[in-house]
Parts: structure tokens; C-alpha cells; sequence
């Protein structure tokens, strides 16, 4: 493994990830209390931006290929900076809902430009492992940021909430200083790709229609079902917790806390083996499973003592989290893997837009679909995991005999063909 690239890329995100953990913990607090917005006016804000962040996944991709990630990642961090700043002062409405659009579009655009730089900047063989470690590094910085926002509530001033924003704005600008350092391979832009080969594939794949590729689209589309873990893992579970069970409230605190370090704990060992599509899938099979196996869990919490309800929603996050780490180990080899080498940004802003599109609308389908249903609601959505996992190394195979059918990928190094992906 290249140490130097990884603890570079280390170092930009775990101060991005402080800052990012930092504003979560203080942001709702700071719209309703500091600026004045009722709850329904913030929850309208944040829906229309999370509309605005999924359709800023794809281009950001897109401006990736065509210039390069880093230079987009750079832009990204001064706007998010700005954006993030400004909510200091955001005393009118359609300013704070300009601002929420801009961040959460920037947010989105950036993990887009991330995932194209590890690309670029992580060789084959070490990226599933560095991306493990990196995933700790980033769980670690969140945890850290929320720590420093958990201080600065007690404060509960103005003051406090203004100096958290600067100090929240001001991470994206320092993660500059890292990001500038990591090395990239050259990448052919978009225009240079067009007019040598124009009407070709490259690498396999359609360089510039990304959209078209009806088999990535379906592992995208699995990965995105199954990537609503984390809106069980934030805001089903906790609900489910205060509203239909009589387990302890402070326990919602503690199982965020369980997960976080459940994460960094077993992160890197989840990934640990994980090195072609084939070992991906099966992998990403076996995680969904997980997943599904804690909604059947949390489902049992309800109508029991407060003790045993704990005990049960703890196991329900253990398996969940365990589900997690392995899941998305083998996504994000498959990401990678059935795209492109030189259409990388477009691909992986076509599988964030999946990741975006599940944020965005999980929480309002499991508040209307799943929680009112209790047992049989928890039922239907771990059905829903199962399915998407054991679909899952189907559309692989067929994502993965595509890339090699259309083109001499292989023949430029890339790992032979697997027999079956079961």
C-alpha cells in the first residue's frame, strides 16, 4: 500500500469528516433556536436541498472526467466553505434555503469527486483495503466533531452556534492543504476521449453515457436499497425506540455510539480478502442479509420490558452495523470494478445519485411505510434488504460479462472473468 497517498487522503478527510460531525451536532439546534425557523419550515429546507443533492451526483462525475478530480474537489470545498459560513447569517428565509440547497448539493457533488479521486489515486490491489481504513478515519473525525458540538451545547449561546459554523467552514478550507498533495494519475479529459475515438467504447465501457448502461445501473439501484441502513440506523431506529417501545431514551445516543465504534473496530477487517466482483458480491450478499436480519430484530423490541427492549434494539444495531461494514465493502469494489478506468467520474456519480436518491427518500418511506406497521412493517422492509442482496451478484455477473464482451479491458490487465458470481 502507498502509506504516503493513504495518510494524505487520511488526513482530508478525517478534518472534513470533524467539521461535518461538528455541524451536524449543532446545525437543527442552531436553524430553530438561533435563526428562528419552526420545524416544519427545516424539514421543508432540508427535503428540497436533498431534491438538490441528488441531482448534483452525476455532473459533479461528469466535470471529473472532463478536468479532473482533485480540481473539482477544490472547487467544492470553497463553495461548501461559503455555504457553510453563511448560515451564520442566514436571517432570511430564502437565503437559508439557498444556503441548504448550495451545501447539500456541494455535500453530494463532493462524495462524488472523493470516490473519483480514490480511483485515481489508489492503485487496484490496495483500494478496497485503503478505502476500509479510510471508512474508520472518517468515523473517527465524525465522532470527534460531535464531541466538540456536544461541549458546545452546553454553552447553548449564539456565540457558541456562530463560532461552531466558522469553525465547521473553516475545515473544508484546512483539508485543502492535504488534497493538494495526493498524487493522481493523469486522466485523458472528456474532449480528448471524443474526438480520438469518437462513437467508441473505452475501457470497455460507453465513456459518455454512463445512463445507457442498463447492468451498472442495476447494481447501482441494489446497492441503493440496501444503502438505506443508515436511514434505519439514524432515524428509523431511534423512533422506533422513543415511539413504540419502552427501552430507556438515553439509549438512542448509545446505540449511534455503538454503531461508530463497532465501525471503526471492524471496518478494515470486513474488507480484509475482498478483491475482484466476484468476492465483492458475495460479500455485499451476505451484509444485505445482516441488514435484514436486524429489521426482524428491531421488530421484536416492541411490548417488551425496558431492559429486554434495550437488549434487543443493541443486537438489532450489532447486526445491523455488521451488515453495514461487509456490505459496503464489497460495494465499493464493484463500483469501481464493472466501470470504466477512464470514465470513472461518470460512473461514480451515477452510483452517488443512487446513494442520494435512498437518503433523500428513506426517511419519509420508512415514517409512513414501515413504522406504523410495527412487526409487519419491519417484516416488509427486511424482505425488501434480502431481496436487493440476493439479486445483487446477479446483476454483477451481468455487469461484469457486459464490460467484457464490449471491449479489451482484459487485455489491458484487469482481473480474469470469475466463472460464476453466486
Amino acid at each position: 500500500m502507498n502509506d504516503s497517498t493513504v495518510r494524505r487522503i487520511a488526513a482530508l478527510l478525517s478534518v472534513n469528516a470533524a467539521g461535518n460531525g461538528l455541524f451536524l451536532t449543532i446545525s437543527t439546534l442552531w436553524f430553530t433556536q438561533g435563526l428562528g425557523y419552526s420545524a416544519t419550515q427545516v424539514g421543508l429546507v432540508l427535503t428540497i436541498a436533498g431534491v438538490c443533492g441528488i441531482l448534483a451526483s452525476f455532473p459533479a462525475g461528469r466535470a471529473c472526467d472532463r478536468w479532473n478530480a482533485k480540481t473539482v474537489l477544490t472547487s467544492l470545498h470553497l463553495v461548501q466553505a461559503a455555504a457553510i459560513a453563511l448560515y451564520a447569517v442566514a436571517g432570511s428565509f430564502p437565503v437559508f434555503l439557498a444556503l441548504a440547497c448550495l451545501a447539500t448539493a456541494g455535500s453530494r457533488a463532493n462524495a462524488t469527486a472523493r470516490s473519483t479521486l480514490y480511483a485515481h489515486a489508489l492503485p487496484v490491489g490496495i483500494r478496497t483495503r485503503a478505502l476500509a481504513l479510510l471508512r474508520a478515519v472518517n468515523n473517527v473525525g465524525i465522532g470527534a466533531g460531535a464531541a466538540l458540538g456536544s461541549v458546545l451545547l452546553i454553552f447553548d449561546s449564539d456565540a457558541a452556534y456562530r463560532g461552531a459554523i466558522c469553525v465547521s467552514a473553516s475545515a473544508f478550507l484546512l483539508a485543502l492543504v492535504p488534497l493538494r498533495r495526493i498524487p493522481t494519475k493523469a486522466q485523458p479529459s472528456v474532449a480528448h476521449i471524443t474526438a480520438a475515438t469518437p462513437g467508441t467504447s473505452v475501457a470497455g465501457r460507453p465513456a459518455l453515457h454512463p445512463l445507457r448502461d442498463l447492468p451498472y445501473l442495476a447494481v447501482t439501484a441494489l446497492n441503493a436499497v440496501v444503502n438505506t441502513l443508515y436511514v434505519v440506523l439514524e432515524v428509523a431506529l431511534p423512533l422506533w425506540l422513543l415511539t413504540y417501545t419502552s427501552a430507556p431514551r438515553a439509549m438512542v445516543g448509545w446505540l449511534l455510539v455503538t454503531n461508530t465504534v463497532l465501525v471503526v473496530a471492524l471496518q478494515v477487517r470486513a474488507a480484509r480478502g475482498i478483491t475482484g466482483p466476484f468476492l465483492a458480491a458475495r460479500a455485499f450478499r451476505r451484509g444485505g442479509l445482516l441488514v435484514a436480519a436486524a429489521c426482524l430484530a428491531a421488530a421484536c423490541a416492541a411490548d417488551r420490558s425496558p431492559l429486554l427492549a434495550g437488549v434487543v434494539l443493541l443486537a438489532a444495531v450489532v447486526l445491523l452495523t455488521l451488515g453495514e461494514v461487509i456490505s459496503q465493502a464489497g460495494s465499493w469494489t464493484l463500483s469501481y470494478a464493472l466501470a470504466p478506468d477512464r470514465a470513472q467520474g461518470a460512473y461514480q456519480g451515477i452510483y452517488q445519485t443512487g446513494i442520494s436518491v435512498s437518503q433523500a427518500l428513506g426517511p419519509g418511506l420508512l415514517t409512513t411505510f414501515v413504522l406504523p406497521h410495527g412487526a409487519l412493517g419491519w417484516a416488509a422492509l427486511a424482505t425488501l434488504f434480502a431481496g436487493a442482496a440476493l439479486a445483487l451478484p446477479t446483476a454483477a455477473r451481468w455487469a461484469e460479462r457486459s464490460r467484457l464482451a464490449t471491449g479489451p479491458a482484459a487485455r489491458r490487465g484487469s482481473p480474469a472473468p470469475s466463472a460464476t458470481t453466486s
